[in-house]
């Protein structure tokens, strides 16, 4: 009566093999992107640090990830001893370890 009848259509023609690299292109796009902004700068960030790591030796001024301010008096293969003060020692695992100070700068 009022509602007419709905045929199917014949499926269209399938996409060429150029279409297919078209929609792979930003999915490659955004891992490029992510790589040189995320990824890359990390890895070489960590590099630096294992870097500084392997470059400590005693009487070295560093600064801890806790904030803790010593000079190296030990060096050991995963812990250093650093003097926070006066015949105060403390050991903390080399990784801890975020920043090695100028000469002089603790006083």
């Amino acid at each position: 009566m009022f509602i007419s009848n709905a045929y199917a259509q014949a499926a269209g023609a399938a996409p060429a093999g150029g279409s297919s690299l078209m929609q792979l292109l930003p999915l490659v796009l955004m891992f490029v992107v992510l790589y040189f902004i995320m990824i890359r700068p990390q890895m070489k960030k960590q590099k630096e640090h294992k870097a500084m790591i392997d470059a400590l030796a005693k009487g070295d001024e560093v600064v801890t990830a806790g904030g803790l301010l010593g000079r190296v008096t030990k060096v050991a293969e995963s812990f250093v001893s650093l003097e926070v003060s006066s015949g105060v020692e403390v050991q903390c695992q080399r990784s801890a370890v975020v920043q090695v100070l100028p000469k002089g700068s603790i006083k």
